[in-house]
């Protein structure tokens, strides 16, 4: 049983890299800095309030609840995890 569920793991997975499911899922996780910026529309020195405030009326916009769609509120919420690991990946490497 635990070989033929391994099996059909494998299979889910190559057929998944395949189609290239794999792939653009691997790609709606990345984001640059300034990708993340023109998303949100906050300059380059935005504290995490800015950045938190900016997603918030964005992602009341484009929240598919709202009439969005499940694509742009991930790339929203991609936007700000993007810019706070950012700033705290700058402020742990200033202290």
């Amino acid at each position: 049983m635990i070989k033929f569920l391994l099996v059909l793991g494998l299979a889910v997975l190559a057929y998944l890299y395949l189609t290239g499911q794999l792939t653009r899922a691997a790609k709606r996780r990345s984001m640059t800095a300034e990708e993340a910026r023109a998303v949100l529309g906050v300059p380059l020195g935005a504290d995490a309030d800015a950045i938190r405030a900016a997603h918030r009326r964005l992602v009341a916009r484009v929240h598919p609840d709202a009439g969005g769609s499940a694509e742009l509120a991930t790339r929203v919420n991609l936007a700000r995890d993007t810019l706070l690991s950012e700033l705290n990946r700058n402020v742990g490497g200033a202290s």
